[in-house]
C-alpha cells in the first residue's frame, strides 16, 4: 500500500467562507441548493507549508510595503528549470497580479483599440472578454476534433492570419477546458505562423504544472527559436497549488524588445509588485510544496479515471480524458436535448453546476466543464445525480 502523506479525500465545508463557488451559484444559475463542481478551484487545503508561510508573514504584525527578495524570483526560474526543463533568466521574468489580469495588461500593451486578436474556441471565456472589453476585435479559428481528439487548426490560422493580419494570437496551453497539453511540433507551427506575420504570441500557461498521468507540460516559449522570439507567457502557481485567492503570477518574455517595453508598463503603475501575502505563498509553494503537488497530481488523475468509467455507464453521455488540469469536458449531446434543456436536466433535475459550455465559445454547444478538483466523494455524488437525472427523464 502507497503511504500518503495528505489527506485529499476529506470533505472541507466551504459555505461561510466567502467561497465563489458557494456565493455565486444563485446569480449565475438561479439557485443555491446545487452541488458546486463549476468554478476552476479545488476543494483541497493548501499545502502546510504555504499555511505556515502565510501565518508567519501575518504574526509580523506590520504587512507594509514589501520588497520581493532574490529568493522569490529563484523560487520561480528554479521551478520552471526544475520541472519543465525550461530555462528562464530573471531579468526575462516579471510579476504580474493574476492571470487574467496579466492577459488583460499584455493585451493593452500589445495591441491598439480595433486591432484583431486571434483565439481558438471553445477556450476560457475571459479570452473574448479581455479582448473585446478593450476595443479589440475577436477572430475565431475554432479547434478541430477528428477521432475523438482535438488540435489546432494551423492551416486556419494560416489562412486568418494572411487574409486578417491579426496583432495577437493567445494560445491556452494546456488548453482549458478540453485538457489538452499541446506537444511541441504544434506549438513551434503556430509560432512560426505568429513570427512570419508580425504578431504577438501571448501564451496562457496557468495549468502547466498539471499535466497528469506522467506527461510533459511543454512551455511555449521554449518549443523553437521563433517561439522564444515572438512568445509573452503568463504562469501562475494559482491552480496547480490552490491559492487563485492570493493574486499569485508571473510573465516570462525572452525578446529584450517584447520585454522592456512590457516590463516598464507594468512597472508604471506597479502592477509589478507582488503584494506581502503572494511574496510568501508563492516561494512557499514552489520552493516547498513540491510533494503536495505531486500527490495532488495523482488524485486528480485518479478522479479523472473514476469520472470516465462512471460517466460512460450513461448512455448518450461521453467525456475527454484531460492530459492537465482538473476540468472535465464532458459531451452531453447524443442525449438529444436542446442546449437549454440540457441546462435545465442538469441544474433543476440534477442540481449539479458545471460551467457551460456555450461560455467557452463555438463548438462549447451541447458540452459542460465538471470540476474534479474535489474529494472523490463529491464527484461521485455528482455523477450520480447526473445519472438519475438522466434516467428519470428518458
Amino acid at each position: 500500500m502507497i503511504h500518503r502523506k495528505y489527506n485529499f479525500d476529506r470533505v472541507h465545508d466551504r459555505r461561510g467562507t466567502d467561497a465563489t463557488q458557494i456565493e455565486e451559484l444563485e446569480e449565475k444559475y438561479g439557485r443555491s441548493d446545487l452541488l458546486p463542481l463549476w468554478i476552476a478551484d479545488m476543494d483541497f487545503p493548501v499545502s502546510p507549508a504555504i499555511t505556515a508561510a502565510l501565518e508567519s508573514r501575518a504574526r509580523q504584525r506590520v504587512l507594509g510595503y514589501t520588497y520581493a527578495p532574490a529568493s522569490f524570483w529563484d523560487s520561480i526560474t528554479g521551478w520552471l528549470r526544475r520541472r519543465h526543463g525550461w530555462d528562464v533568466k530573471r531579468e526575462e521574468t516579471d510579476y504580474v497580479p493574476g492571470v487574467k489580469k496579466g492577459i488583460g495588461l499584455a493585451v493593452l500593451h500589445f495591441s491598439r483599440p480595433g486591432d484583431k486578436i486571434v483565439i481558438q474556441p471553445p477556450v476560457y471565456h475571459s479570452f473574448r472578454s479581455i479582448v473585446s472589453g478593450y476595443g479589440r476585435t475577436v477572430l475565431d479559428n475554432p479547434l478541430v476534433c477528428r477521432n475523438g481528439k482535438y488540435g489546432m487548426d494551423l492551416d486556419g490560422l494560416e489562412r486568418i492570419c494572411a487574409a486578417e493580419r491579426p496583432k495577437m494570437l493567445i494560445v491556452c496551453n494546456p488548453h482549458n477546458p478540453i485538457g489538452v497539453q499541446w506537444n511541441a511540433a504544434t506549438l513551434a507551427a503556430a509560432a512560426d505562423i505568429c513570427r512570419r506575420y508580425g504578431m504577438v504570441l501571448l501564451s496562457d500557461e496557468i495549468y502547466g504544472d498539471l499535466v497528469l498521468a506522467g506527461g510533459r507540460h511543454y512551455p511555449t516559449a521554449s518549443v523553437s527559436d521563433a517561439a522564444r522570439e515572438v512568445t509573452v507567457t503568463i504562469g501562475a502557481p494559482s491552480k496547480s497549488f490552490n491559492i487563485p485567492g492570493l493574486a499569485c503570477a508571473w510573465t516570462v518574455v525572452h525578446n529584450k524588445a517584447l520585454r522592456d517595453g512590457f516590463f516598464d508598463f507594468l512597472l508604471t503603475s506597479e502592477f509589478d509588485t507582488a503584494p506581502v501575502f503572494a511574496v510568501s505563498a508563492m516561494q512557499a509553494a514552489y520552493a516547498g510544496s513540491e510533494d503536495w503537488l505531486d500527490e495532488a497530481l495523482e488524485y486528480i488523475c485518479a478522479n479523472a479515471s473514476f469520472a470516465m468509467d462512471k460517466l460512460s455507464e450513461i448512455e448518450g453521455v461521453k467525456a475527454y480524458m484531460p492530459d492537465a488540469g482538473f476540468g472535465l469536458w464532458i459531451d452531453f449531446r447524443g442525449l438529444g436535448l436542446s442546449h437549454d434543456a440540457l441546462v435545465s436536466l442538469l441544474v433543476d433535475g440534477a442540481k449539479v453546476a458545471m460551467s457551460d459550455g456555450v461560455t467557452f465559445g463555438a463548438g462549447g454547444e451541447g458540452f459542460m466543464r465538471m470540476n474534479i478538483g474535489v474529494p472523490r466523494s463529491v464527484l461521485a455524488e455528482g455523477i450520480g445525480r447526473i445519472a438519475d437525472a438522466v434516467n428519470k427523464s428518458r
